[in-house]
């Protein structure tokens, strides 16, 4: 992989992004990055952040540099190409989309957005993808990162949608591993942070829209917010929207903006906003561990896909059975037949997404990603639908530095559904963790819930399930199988909530 100074050049103008260009000497470029740490002899080094110093920019040159790329000159850095441009964010990835030779074009990409959902959605449509594709899906979500079919080319993600470099990096190793297909989510802060700038998508959904990411390192209101997920809308080829989901108005006019009426589809669930949906589903049975659901095309263009019939997800959850419809959607968007989806669909495994483990004398546990009010609320409502007699106790906490809203969320969903919670740590980040426990703590009504702040998560856990009793429902929410605590810039190893869970309950029986 490499790349051409002039033509650089000439695409940052395109853009109207470059401001000036002073070269040094012309040279053909090896590698890209933004870590000083990582460049390599005649590499392209991109000057991004916040918090970027002019040391990050020696260290890069020192380490062979030959070019960079910023929002501002740095005049005192001799003998280097400098491309300066009005935003580092886009030319990164209009830079890094070229230099690993446009892999998106390789790619039939299906990409899903909103406030909760898009995790679940996008396993649900990789699972029924790769029964069609013969295991050649790759998967970019905020649990994984799935790039080909071999143990080492599946890991941990660090973030819901990765950096430019990082995106197409990743997406040149899934085509050369084999990969046809991809199926992604999209944050809204990759688009605040034009992280996929330029990218677009043959499939976009719109899921649904909650306030959330609202804070001083995140989106400064909701407007912003909304905006910043629309753009999935108008960077697809083919938009799907979730009828039922909140400002579904500004949702679809979004998508009418860009996008012919024949390559708009509309799904709703019976009983809900079904005027001009083209699917319409609805639930048969739902158990605490399953779900069968029905899909009937309303319109010619839904007909054509030849989706009708009856669906088994081995998750439960109202919730979920939208994600699953928005999946076999999407698949069969992407060719695949009703026999095949319908087959495919029930072996998926969603890691962290309603686990559940039942015990002997403590009720049974549920361990969920829920992460904000709109999951949490989805969540416990259903739970409290199937089991009305049921004492409902929740374990959870709030990420520290980002989504700062999610506090006052968490203390509303528990005092509409919980009647016991345990306030602990979650990725406390550079927070104290009391003081986040404590702003969720003044947003529960006391005199429904009983409140107890225990720090230690895996303590909170072992409290919130040994005073549990047979028909309780326990829940520990916000980390799933995440396997580490983010605690002052450093990824603190944690067994996760399912395998603390485990061990609390074989110490217990």
């Amino acid at each position: 992989m490499s790349l051409i100074l002039n033509g650089c050049i000439l695409l940052l103008k395109e853009h109207h992004l470059l401001t000036k260009a002073d070269i040094v000497f012309d040279n053909e470029i090896t590698a890209v990055t933004y870590d000083s740490r990582q460049v390599k002899k005649d590499g392209m080094f991109f000057c991004k952040g916040t918090h970027f110093e002019e040391k990050y920019l020696r260290e890069a040159q020192q380490n062979g540099a030959s070019t960079y790329v910023s929002e501002q000159e740095y005049p005192d850095i001799k003998g280097m190409n400098a491309l300066i441009v009005n935003d580092v964010q886009k030319a990164m990835a209009l830079l890094g989309a070229a230099f690993y030779d446009y892999p998106q074009n390789q790619l039939f990409i299906i990409a899903f957005t909103g406030t909760k959902g898009k995790t679940t959605s996008a396993y649900f449509t990789q699972g029924i993808l790769q029964a069609y594709t013969n295991k050649k899906t790759a998967l970019f979500s905020t649990i994984d990162r799935i790039l080909g079919t071999q143990p080492k080319q599946r890991f941990k993600s660090s973030l819901t949608t990765p950096e430019s470099l990082d995106l197409f990096k990743e997406m040149r190793q899934a085509v050369d591993n084999g990969m046809t297909h991809l199926v992604m989510e999209v944050s809204s802060q990759a688009y605040k942070r034009n992280r996929v700038y330029g990218l677009q998508y043959d499939i976009g959904f719109f899921l649904n829209i909650t306030p959330d990411h609202i804070g001083p390192n995140e989106h400064p209101d909701f407007a912003d917010y909304l905006h910043c997920k629309l753009q999935l809308l108008v960077n697809s080829d083919i938009c799907v929207l979730n009828s039922d989901s909140d400002h579904f108005l500004e949702i679809y006019q979004a998508a009418q903006a860009t996008t012919p009426a024949n390559k708009i589809y509309l799904f709703a669930r019976q009983g809900g906003n079904e005027s001009n949906a083209d699917f319409i589903y609805h639930s048969e049975e739902s158990t605490l561990v399953q779900s069968r659901l029905n899909l009937q095309s309303q319109t010619t263009k839904a007909q054509k896909l030849l989706l009708d019939g009856q669906y088994e997800i081995n998750l439960a959850g109202d919730f979920n059975e939208t994600n699953a419809i928005a999946a076999i959607i999407g698949a069969g968007l992407a060719g695949v037949p009703y026999q095949l989806a319908k087959t495919a669909i029930t072996d998926v495994h969603i890691p962290g997404r309603m686990e559940t483990i039942k015990t002997k004398k403590h009720g049974t546990v549920y361990i969920d990603y829920a992460h904000n009010y709109g999951s949490m609320k989805a969540l416990l409502s259903f739970l409290q639908r199937k089991e009305p007699q049921s004492k409902i106790i929740v374990v959870v906490g709030s990420t520290g530095n980002k989504g700062v809203s999610r506090r006052a969320g968490f203390g509303k969903a528990l005092s509409e559904y919980a009647d016991e919670a345990y306030l602990t740590t979650d990725d406390p980040g550079f927070e104290d963790p009391q003081k986040i426990a404590a702003e969720i703590d003044q947003h529960i009504d006391h005199e429904r819930v009983q409140v107890q702040i225990i720090l230690n998560r895996q303590k909170a856990i072992a409290t919130a399930i040994a005073k549990s009793n047979p028909g309780d429902l326990v829940v520990l929410a916000g980390k799933g199988e995440d396997a580490y605590q983010k605690v002052r810039g450093i990824d603190t190893p944690y067994p996760n909530d399912f395998n603390v869970a485990q061990q609390v309950i074989n110490e217990l029986e």
